[in-house]
């Protein structure tokens, strides 16, 4: 198996020998089962009990234990489609290790289609959470205690915020070897070297010794066929790279086979809207665009001191509004700048090719 040791930071235990059996909630999983858990995570206004569903699958030969999780922010549910794809795959019935999948963790802000908590606040700002906090600050510990801690790293599925859509992309702390590695193993065309959020699982993770990814791609309350692929697909790339799934057998389709190196953004920023009005945007996701380039227009209704909206420097743009009535100050281009924006657009190029071409392991939506 892969080391999942990270220098100068609390160090994980490796499944190099046998471990104990694996236990969430009252659950213990023995090598070789599936399980589905229900865990308690309080009750409803009308006392039914409120769980947050987890599937487990455990290899009957050792291995490290890899946890995917998504709808931390309710709204955002590519990744429960991305988590019920992956659990459908034959290819895991040979996996070494153990699998926690938690498609729903923000089960109230799912249930609400928001992003938040009813008590308005953000689970990803809230960890590691207390037992005895508030709404957010209890299921952010009980994400921690019975799926973190367990686990010897972690990916975690986003996407953009509501009305705003993200090329497929990994952001990561690079500056952790092995979180590197994985990242690039991922598969999207683009890496963002992110800074940890205080608060954020991400963070909470990397206190505690475990290399996690944050998967972005499409946007809320929607299902993005591509961005459902790629995560899929990058999954699986994770699992081989682990060593928790046989390396992929050479295909005669180049599409497929060919592996997506991803390029790392030196930068990016956000161009918003300087007045508020119609916006027509001219620059689509994923596009170079050149320094000066026009992004956008914003007028009034009537077509009347149209406003150019112009990119500051060039780039890729990884994420975009939406909406098309937007407020003076709105987030409406998200750029990320490259050494060689010719070779970051070719690299997306290559990604929606390799993705589009992907038919096989990836059941559609039915």
């Amino acid at each position: 198996m892969n080391d999942l040791s990270m220098p100068d930071k609390p160090t994980k235990a490796t499944n190099t020998t046998k471990k104990e059996n694996l236990v969430i909630g009252d659950v213990e999983i023995l090598p070789g089962q599936r399980h589905r858990i229900e865990l308690p995570v309080g009750d409803l206004y009308t006392q039914a009990p409120l769980t947050m569903p987890i599937e487990v699958i455990s290899g009957r030969r050792d291995g490290p234990v890899l946890f995917v999780s998504a709808a931390i922010h309710g709204d955002e549910i590519n990744g429960v489609e991305i988590v019920r794809r992956l659990l459908r795959l034959p290819a895991l019935d040979k996996i070494r290790g153990t699998l926690i999948t938690v498609p729903v963790v923000n089960v109230q802000g799912f249930l609400n289609l928001s992003r938040y908590l009813p008590d308005r606040r953000d689970l990803n700002r809230s960890f590691p959470g207390s037992e005895r906090g508030s709404v957010a600050g209890r299921l952010a510990w009980l994400f921690a205690q019975e799926i973190v801690s367990k686990a010897d790293c972690g990916i975690d599925l986003h996407t953009a915020a509501i009305h705003r859509t993200n090329l497929p992309q990994i952001r990561a702390d690079l500056s952790d070897e092995q979180t590197a590695k994985l990242a690039n193993a991922f598969g999207t065309p683009v890496v963002i070297d992110s800074d940890l959020r205080d608060g954020s699982l991400r963070e909470y993770a990397a206190s505690q010794g475990i290399p996690m990814l944050l998967y972005e791609a499409g946007e809320a309350l929607r299902f993005d066929e591509q961005s459902i692929r790629a995560g899929v697909r990058g999954i699986t790339n994770i699992l081989r790279e682990l060593g928790m799934l046989p390396a992929r057998k050479p295909s005669s389709n180049t599409k497929t086979s060919r592996k997506i190196t991803p390029i790392v953004a030196r930068s990016s920023y956000w161009m918003r809207a300087e007045r508020s009005g119609v916006l027509r945007p001219l620059a689509a996701l994923g596009e170079k665009v050149s320094r000066d380039q026009v992004l956008g227009k914003i007028s009034d209704p009537f077509g009347h001191g149209e406003l150019e909206i112009c990119a500051r420097y060039a780039g890729i743009v990884i994420g975009r509004t939406q909406l098309p009535l937007v407020n003076e100050g709105d987030a409406i281009f998200h750029i990320a700048r490259f050494e060689s924006s010719m070779r970051a657009e070719q690299t997306v190029e290559r990604f929606h090719e390799h993705i589009d071409s992907v038919n096989t392991e990836i059941p559609p939506i039915v």
